[in-house]
This record gives structure tokens, sequence and C-alpha cells, in this order.
């Protein structure tokens, strides 16, 4: 086991793989990063299954069974087949974590992220279709998805809030998890089968905030870049703790409800004059997620330095730089906006090159 991502899972960091495919199944690749690297969950999306079906030989044989089937159909049966194996693959994490971990997502068409009935609607169909307890719905967190987060948890059904980058968003997203909890109860299903996390997605911040930084140009500016990203992250981080340290989730717990847990996501750095395992690094907090693609991954593997907890003492820190960064000009609400609106958009343009690969191959 590689002893310093075994470190960063005994310091309270799930580690999680931001890929999954047929052939990192049938190479075995996955099982050995069960094995040696800690790795106890995997998500997608649909850049990562974009990706996938680029190679399209390991599907030929299901592509052809579903050749009378609707094009979303097959996709997403093709999807829910990766999906499943990677559930069985983790089953004895799920197991013996009672759920907590041995995880596998797999998210909801993105052009529905502004439709909320067809969201719950096609999130119940893919937990149907994957059919194994390990599998978490991704939906996305835009305002109408907030409804169909809420809805899902309150059918029973685990989800993976994807694409969150505001704070105010987060809140919310919290509140719908609670409130789906609340209908569940009231509805009368058993809480402590319900889990869910919340991706809050880090490098995409910095990205962002340094052109503004860079383009305001000042020396206080300046001087901002690369903290904006961990710095909203950490805030975040302090919101979960006041919203599930509070009464409304306590009344819930009392009844065996899971916490929704923060899941730290895009934490490859895109900047090359940071450090490579820096989302890594400066995210550590127990019950925290960190997905990591497989470089990131690596790279901890190699180098990474792991401290019990670089997060809660750092609280009130990220909250002077979110506060020093609107001094200097930058337009947080305009930011984290902007960041969602092209978040969607660019998983729909991953999910339309998905079905042009799959229309080309049916046609070989």
């Amino acid at each position: 086991m590689n002893p310093r991502l075994r470190a960063l899972h005994d310091a309270g960091v799930s580690v999680w793989l931001d890929d999954l495919s047929r052939a990192r199944l049938a190479s075995g690749n996955l099982a050995e990063l069960i094995a040696g690297s800690s790795v106890t969950g995997v998500t997608t999306n649909p850049t990562i299954f974009a990706a996938a079906f680029a190679d399209l030989s390991l599907y030929g044989d299901q592509l052809a069974r579903l050749a009378a089937a609707p094009l979303d159909v097959a996709i997403r049966e093709m999807m829910a087949a990766d999906v499943k194996d990677a559930c069985r693959l983790f089953a004895p994490v799920f197991d013996a974590s009672a759920g907590y971990d041995g995880r596998v997502s797999i998210e909801v068409e993105p052009g529905l992220a502004y439709d909320a009935d067809a969201t719950i609607a096609q999130a119940a169909e893919l937990c149907d279709l994957v059919g194994e307890p390990g599998v978490l719905v991704k939906i996305p967190a835009t305002r109408p998805g907030l409804a169909a987060i809420r809805a899902t948890i309150a059918a029973g059904i685990s989800v993976n809030v994807t694409l969150i980058f505001s704070l105010e968003r987060y809140r919310e997203v919290m509140d719908a998890y609670l409130g789906g909890l609340e209908d569940a109860l009231a509805a009368g299903r058993d809480l402590g089968t319900i889990h869910s996390v919340a991706s809050f997605f880090v490098s995409r911040v910095d990205t962002e905030v340094d052109a503004r930084l860079e383009a305001i140009g000042t020396p206080e500016a300046l001087a901002l870049r690369g903290r904006a990203a961990v710095a909203n992250a950490r805030a975040a981080f302090g919101a979960y703790l006041e919203v599930f340290g509070g009464d409304r989730f306590a009344a819930l717990a009392a009844h065996g409800a899971n916490r929704q847990r923060p899941l730290w996501a895009s934490t490859g750095t895109k900047n090359p004059a940071y450090p490579d395992t820096l989302y890594v690094a400066e995210l550590i907090a127990a019950p925290c997620v960190n997905t990591m693609p497989e470089k990131t991954l690596l790279a901890f593997a190699d180098h990474g330095d792991v401290a019990l907890d670089t997060i809660t003492s750092a609280i009130p820190a990220a909250l002077s730089d979110l506060s020093a960064l609107a001094q200097v000009g930058v337009d947080y609400a305009d930011v984290v906006a902007h960041l969602e609106d092209d978040g969607v958009a660019k998983f729909i343009a991953s999910w339309d090159e998905l079905v042009a690969s799959v229309r080309a191959a049916r046609v070989r």
C-alpha cells in the first residue's frame, strides 16, 4: 500500500479516482489502484466517458446488441454497464464501510441540467440501470437541479451533487439534501441507506480568478494569484461544519441520517507554476473526499505531504482571502456564475462528442 495515499486516507480523506473506462476495468488497473493506492471510489462525468468511448473496441459487442435502441438509450446502457462492474469491484469496500465508501458515480445527461423533472426521471432510471447499492447519481447543482436533488434524495437514491462553485449555492445544496432527508423520513424510508457527497470544484476557480487578477495587474491583485481556489474550498468546509453541526441535521441523525460529505473535485493542478499536489495537500480534513485524475493521484503517491488537518484552522484566513479578492476588484458572484455556466456547457459539448462517436461506430 502506498504510504502517502494511505496516510491521506488515515487523515480522513477518501481517495477516489476521477476516471473510469472499460479498458481500465478489463486490464485490472482499477483493481490494482484499490489494492495498492487506497482508492475507495470512482467518479465519472460526460468528458470521462467521451474519452473512454473514443476507443469503442471493448464496447462493440454491447453496441451491436443495442443496435435497435435509440442512441441515447444505448449510451446510458453502456455507461451503466461500466459503472455496474466498477461497483461490483468496490463491493468489499462498500460492505466494510457500510456504504461510506466503495462508491461509483454516473451522471445524468448534461442537457437536462436546467430541467428538474427530466433530471428526476433520469436519475431514477440510471439508478435502476446500474442496480448496485454503491452507485451515486450525479446531478448538477444548477438552480433547477436543487429541486431534483431534493426529490431524488427523498426517493431514497444516493446522490453526488456536482458542479458546485459558489458558497451560496453550496448552502442551497446542503439545504436540498436535508430537505430530501426530511421528505424521506416522512415517507418512512430508512435514512441510513441514503448517502450523498457535494462536489465542490477547485482548480477551475484559480484558473478564472488568476486571469482576472492578472488583468487588474496591481501588486495587490497579483499577490492573490493561486489563493482563491483553496480559500473558496476552505470556506465551504466552514459552511459544512456549521450546517452539519446544527440542530436540523442532529434531528435527522437521530433517525440514522448520514452527513453529506464535501468532495473536492477538479483537483488536478492546471497552472504548472503551482505544486502538482496543491489541491490535495491543502484540503485535508475529515470527512472529505478528494477525487483525483490519475496524474494527480500518482504525483501525490510519489511526493505528497500529509498533515492531519490543513483546512479547519485556516478557515478564517480563507475568508480574509476571499474578502481581499473583492477589495482588488474581483467580482466573486460573476466568477462563480460564469464557472457554473461554463461547466454545464463543457459537459454538454463532451456529451455531444460522445453521441457523435457512438453514432459513427453504429454505421461502420
